[in-house]
C-alpha cells in the first residue's frame, strides 16, 4: 500500500482520489470546499478541509509524510504553483500536477514537477489512439518507450500457440495474459493456444506493439 495526497477536490481530482482507494491506497483527500471534501470523505482513508497554500497546513497534516502527491487545482495557476513549491519544500519525492494549458504545464515542470497531465490531451491521445488502432481494446502507458495493450489477436494466430508463433523472438514482446471469456489465464506457458474470441494482454515496446497491428 502507498501513501497519496490529493489536493483539489473538482471531478478529475475527486475520481483519482476514489479510484486509488478503491485500488487499497492510503489517499488522504484536501479542498477548501467543504462541500467537496464531505462528499468524497466516505471513499477515501482521511478527507479534510484545508488550504493547501498554507506550508504550515501540509505540514501539519502529515503530506511530507506521502509517497506521492497529487496537485488537482489546475485551473488556478497562482494556486497550483504555491501548492507545488510547498510540497517540493516539505520534500514529497513524487509530485503530480494537473495543467490546463501547456504553458501552464512548463511552469509546473520547471518548479519541479515530477509528472504534469493535461486531462484534456490524455484523453484525446487515448481516444485518437482507440479510433486509429480499432483492434487495440485498452491501453497502459507505463514509460515513453514501453506500454501494455489488450488487443485481439490477429486472424493469422488463431488456433496457434505461443511457441509456434514465436512471439517473443518474432516480434519482441511477450505475451502476460490471455482472456477468454470471464477466465483469465495470467503468465500463459508457451503451450498456451490462441482461440477465437480471446483477448491478449501485451507487454513491450510501443514500436514492437505496433507491428502486431499490421499483422491480417
Amino acid at each position: 500500500m502507498k501513501s497519496y495526497a490529493v489536493i483539489g477536490l473538482g471531478r478529475f481530482g475527486t475520481r483519482l482520489a476514489e479510484n486509488l482507494y478503491k485500488n487499497n491506497q492510503e489517499v488522504l483527500a484536501m479542498d477548501q470546499n467543504e462541500d467537496l471534501v464531505n462528499n468524497v470523505a466516505g471513499n477515501v482513508t482521511r478527507a479534510v478541509t484545508a488550504d493547501a497554500k498554507d506550508a504550515d497546513v501540509l505540514r501539519t497534516l502529515g503530506v511530507q509524510t506521502c509517497e506521492c502527491a497529487i496537485v488537482a487545482v489546475g485551473t488556478d495557476l497562482a494556486a497550483s504553483v504555491l501548492i507545488t513549491m510547498n510540497l517540493k519544500n516539505l520534500g514529497v519525492p513524487k509530485i503530480i500536477c494537473k495543467a490546463s494549458d501547456e504553458t501552464h504545464c512548463e511552469i509546473l515542470k520547471k518548479l519541479g514537477a515530477d509528472q504534469v497531465v493535461i486531462p484534456e490531451y490524455v484523453v484525446a491521445d487515448k481516444l485518437s489512439t482507440s479510433l486509429s488502432t480499432l483492434n487495440i481494446l485498452e491501453s497502459i502507458e507505463l514509460s515513453d518507450k514501453y506500454g501494455i495493450v489488450e488487443c485481439n489477436p490477429p486472424k493469422a494466430w488463431i488456433g496457434k500457440t505461443i511457441k509456434e508463433l514465436g512471439v517473443r523472438a518474432r516480434y519482441g514482446i511477450s505475451v502476460i495474459a490471455v482472456k477468454n471469456g470471464g477466465k483469465t489465464n495470467i503468465s500463459p506457458s508457451a503451450d498456451s493456444r490462441i482461440g477465437e474470441g480471446c483477448v491478449l494482454v501485451l507487454l513491450g515496446e510501443y514500436a514492437d506493439l505496433e507491428k502486431i497491428e499490421r499483422i491480417k
